[in-house]
């Protein structure tokens, strides 16, 4: 036999859509969230003979958040799937939020045949040019033995460096056509980290020194510690030198809530005592985050007597929106550990026990039982399912996926993340409809984990057609609706800026109940705070997919509260006769 025929035999032909196929098992993937349809047929033609999972989705959007939402409760890279034209700009949604928040995801669409490109072809978008501001890189591939080489640098691109999304875009001829089959050669060049992305030894030292002079330093904690799996350097590196830690939104469960150096989250809705410590701070240490808008407040007036380290993989963000005495650029684990040993301890708790007098009785989030007065608040659903989650020995085993809004802050502020990915929202892009599609990942990823979804009635209408995609694929998962009869978050804007003007913010729902029903799914009405607990119990044991619909208090407002334009310090607070806050006997 010649050395050709040996090769054929070693590396078989293939189509183009199998070389597909064959690629994602090659890289790991057992789970995909898509929807076919006419460009993408001879992909799904040939699906029938690889080990993977597919997801039949009900819109395009929810496959695009399914793979987000498995990205980030598992880690590694998510892939959705869609046709060309409407079912491509469809991903675009879930697309721009796995960009904004660094998630690693790869997105397959079909595309007309390379010979009637640009001809405006039926069901053809430019979808490339569309996706470009908001994907880490895409490519477009018109031949089959093109295929596992882009496929594989995809999957190295979304998972390097700061992860994000790519998008594959694969003509149908390419699909169709034949070629030589080569994982291996297939390999792109190893991922060589950018020559920026290594911490100065002259900017470690100055690093150090600042520390050293510091007397109120603080730990800004960003979604970059879970991404770099800094959880425990960061807690060694706060531990060593006696330095309280303030979280981002996404940054929560990045560092344990119990610690007793940790302080909260930060930002527009973050705890006053947070807020009010970082415009005391002389030193802010930013681990793995960017400085957002929602976590500064006006520029102008942030931590204006603070000198800024910035730990940070990506040199764009460096600068970008707050200007940093020192940056370190690259990989915060490794940046870390190249600190920790030439870090003084300290033992002095002197500021940390300044931030924590700050609290006072500001918080009543540390009451293990908030008071019941009759009315069931969307604070007391959300924390009772942490309380019950806590006394099941299931807290570490809970995923809990937002949606956007309202809920999300009540969320953050009232349920305690000890673990990281142990909360999935939408963060950069505040994308309603996120959580429910988002949930069907997290499940996929992580089956023996409880994966409760917590959505407002308008963000849950949005993407309430996937409830078929979870009874088609008989996820157990927990849906929790808050049902204030508003779009919440819009509502308490018009009431604090617009003169309670609520133009087009109440908002008419079905039955939320009978709409699981009609889905197969069991579900429950609460509107009494003694019935929170053992329905959240109910839905949790019950290993079926389960929707309780949280009929709650409709004008009720997340606090505190930054007005926009205005600095971190000047917060509005619940007003001090507030009904969340009075016991029954108090009426």
């Amino acid at each position: 036999m010649n050395s050709t025929s040996e090769s054929a035999n070693q590396h078989p032909q293939l189509t183009g859509a199998e070389i597909l196929w064959a690629t994602l098992v090659g890289e790991g993937t057992t789970t995909i969230f898509g929807y076919p349809g006419g460009a993408i047929l001879p992909i799904y033609d040939a699906l029938r003979k690889f080990p993977i999972h597919h997801v039949l989705v009900r819109h395009e959007q929810g496959a695009s958040h399914m793979a987000d939402g498995y990205a980030r409760a598992s880690g590694k890279v998510g892939v959705c799937m869609a046709t060309s034209g409407p079912g491509a700009t469809n991903l675009v949604t879930g697309i721009a939020t796995a960009m904004l928040d660094s998630i690693p995801m790869v997105a397959i669409t079909g595309q007309v045949s390379s010979k009637v490109l640009g001809s405006d072809a039926f069901q053809e978008v430019d979808i490339t040019g569309i996706t470009l501001p908001i994907t880490k890189h895409n490519y477009l591939v018109t031949r089959a033995e093109d295929i596992a080489a882009t496929v594989r640098e995809a999957f190295q691109v979304a998972r390097s460096g700061r992860p994000g999304p790519v998008l594959v875009d694969i003509t149908k001829d390419a699909q169709q056509g034949t070629a030589t089959y080569d994982f291996e050669a297939a390999a792109p060049e190893p991922h060589r980290d950018h020559p920026m992305l290594k911490a100065e030894s002259a900017s470690m030292q100055q690093a150090i020194e600042l520390l050293l002079a510091a007397k109120r330093p603080l730990i800004l904690a960003g979604h970059g510690i879970v991404e770099s799996g800094a959880r425990d350097q960061v807690i060694a590196f706060a531990e060593r030198r006696q330095i309280p830690v303030a979280s981002t939104l996404l940054g929560l469960g990045a560092f344990p809530t119990y610690h007793p150096l940790s302080l909260g989250m930060m930002g527009m809705h973050g705890e006053s005592w947070v807020n009010n410590a970082i415009q005391q701070a002389d030193l802010l240490l930013a681990f793995g985050m960017r400085f957002d808008d929602r976590v500064t407040g006006n520029l102008a007036h942030y931590a204006p007597n603070a000198k800024k380290i910035h730990i940070e993989i990506d040199p764009s963000e460096i600068n970008k929106n707050v200007k940093v005495d020192v940056a370190l650029i690259g990989d915060l684990a490794k940046t870390l550990d190249q600190l920790l040993p030439i870090l003084p301890a300290q033992s002095d708790t002197a500021w940390i026990d300044e931030v924590n007098a700050m609290k006072g009785t500001a918080s009543v989030r540390d009451i293990i039982n908030l008071p019941d007065n009759g009315h069931l608040y969307a604070a007391h659903v959300i924390n009772d399912i942490w309380r019950e989650a806590l006394a099941a020995g299931r807290l570490a085993q809970t995923i809990i996926v937002t949606d956007v809004g309202q809920h999300q802050m009540w969320e953050a502020q009232y349920y305690k993340h000890d673990a990281p990915r142990s909360l999935i929202t939408s963060g950069g892009l505040g994308t309603m409809g996120f959580a429910l599609p988002a949930a069907i990942g997290a499940k996929a990823a992580c089956p023996e984990k409880d994966v409760w979804v917590i959505a407002g009635d308008g963000g849950f209408q949005m993407t309430a057609c996937e409830l078929s995609t979870i009874a088609q694929e008989g996820y157990a998962i927990n849906i929790a609706v808050i049902n204030n009869g508003f779009l919440g978050m819009v509502r308490q804007w018009q009431e604090a800026f617009y003169d309670k003007n609520y133009s087009n913010s109440p908002i008419l729902s079905p039955d939320f109940v009978m709409l699981a029903g009609a889905h197969g799914i069991a579900g429950a009405h609460v509107s009494k705070r003694a019935d929170v607990t053992p329905t959240v119990t109910k839905a949790r044991t019950s290993g079926k997919p389960f929707l309780i619909n949280f009929q709650v208090e409709k004008e009720d407002g997340v606090y505190p509260m930054i007005a926009p334009g205005a600095a971190l310090h000047e917060m509005v607070r619940r007003p001090q006769k507030d009904p969340l806050l009075e016991t029954a006997e108090d009426e």
